[in-house]
């Protein structure tokens, strides 16, 4: 097998896992092999976030191996499992967080994310890891909401390259007034939120959460498929019906 197919077989897993996940199929994706990427670091179609102006207004702090953001005083939490490198992930931040993130900053939901980084031994490469270390850097700026918007916007689109490196990750941070400066961008060329990473991973691979993006509205699955995560109007209905508007 020749390491492009080999590279573009790893790709259909990934991407197979990743889908089962956003329709809420069981799928061991933290025990479901490993692969190597053939490709090269590549550059990134670098986006500013969508809405940034809402995100903006979302404050965020870690606690433990989560973010949390938005009003720590909000009646309802959603629970958000991620990882990086995910194509379908990034399909829920251009989805479903939209109108999550408006009824954040309405002090009417607060979010928890959890930064995975199994693709990475899935891929190969280690973009997942470094994303969720300049994630974490990204809340000491004060620029978490604004920053996760931005780098899911300019997610590679092919997952199996190691497309996040240090320099593309402070291109995209040029996207979000206010965070580039010389804490954030040490931290994210020192790896310096190294352990950090790592207990958020364990802390995915510890959660009875198999695959990526895994929402919970209030500690529990939505009804359904799942695949109402991936349309905004439709998850606004599903938040609606659980309470939250």
């Amino acid at each position: 097998m020749t390491g492009r197919t080999s590279a573009r077989k790893v790709r259909r897993m990934a991407v197979a896992l990743a889908l089962a996940g956003a329709l809420g199929v069981p799928v061991a994706a933290c025990s479901s092999g490993t692969g190597s990427s053939s490709s090269e670091p590549v550059g990134l179609a670098v986006k500013a976030a969508p809405h940034a102006s809402t995100l903006a207004k979302l404050p965020a702090k870690a606690e433990g191996a989560e973010i949390v953001v938005g009003s720590p005083s909000a009646a309802h939490t959603v629970t958000v499992y991620e990882d990086p490198r995910c194509p379908y992930c990034a399909k829920f931040e251009a989805s479903g967080a939209v109108p999550l993130a408006e009824l954040a900053a309405r002090g009417k939901v607060k979010i928890r994310y959890t930064l995975a980084s199994f693709l990475d031994r899935n891929l190969g490469g280690g973009g997942s890891a470094r994303a969720a270390g300049a994630l974490r850097a990204s809340v000491d700026a004060g620029r978490f909401a604004e920053y996760h918007a931005a780098l899911f916007a300019s997610q590679p689109e092919d997952e199996s390259s190691d497309g996040y490196t240090a320099d593309n990750l402070l291109r995209i941070a040029d996207k979000v007034p206010g965070l580039r400066g010389a804490a954030f961008d040490k931290a994210v060329r020192e790896n310096t939120y190294k352990g950090w990473v790592a207990s958020a991973e364990k802390a995915f691979e510890g959660s009875g959460v198999n695959s990526s993006p895994t929402v919970l509205i209030d500690g529990k699955r939505p009804a359904g498929d799942g695949s109402a995560i991936l349309d905004a109007d439709a998850f606004a209905e599903v938040l609606k019906d659980a309470g939250i508007s």
